[in-house]
């Protein structure tokens, strides 16, 4: 009995069409593509100055160490969250000759799990 109901289940699911998305109108608005639609749509690129990173990131960079024109910088991005916790990631940034030569993320620990 069961291996029945199983097999009406299936015939029954294969019966129902395909709900596929329409195709937009001919000359019509065009979905914007996918990376447009991230949250960070101004990346980072290597090369940048740090007016540039600042401004990409839409946070001011903190100096946290380094020589004129080969300083590491901090971000903090704020990402979310609750209403009663917001949370913010580091962004380390480093630059060489005044340019952007990389970056690194620290999640850090959350404090409120340890």
């Amino acid at each position: 009995m069961k291996t029945t109901a199983l097999a009406l289940a299936l015939i029954a699911g294969s019966i129902t069409q395909a709900a596929a998305q329409h195709l937009p109108p001919v000359g019509g608005p065009y979905p914007p593509p996918f990376t447009e639609t991230l949250s960070n749509n101004t990346p980072l690129a290597f090369g940048m100055d740090a007016g540039e990173a600042a401004r990409a990131l839409g946070v001011p960079l903190n100096y946290v160490r380094g020589r004129p024109g080969d300083e590491i910088f901090l971000a903090f991005r704020n990402i979310g969250g609750s209403g009663l916790f917001y949370k913010k990631d580091r962004l380390f940034l480093q630059f060489r000759k005044g340019r952007l030569a990389g970056w690194k993320g620290d999640w850090g620990h959350n404090w409120m799990w340890q």
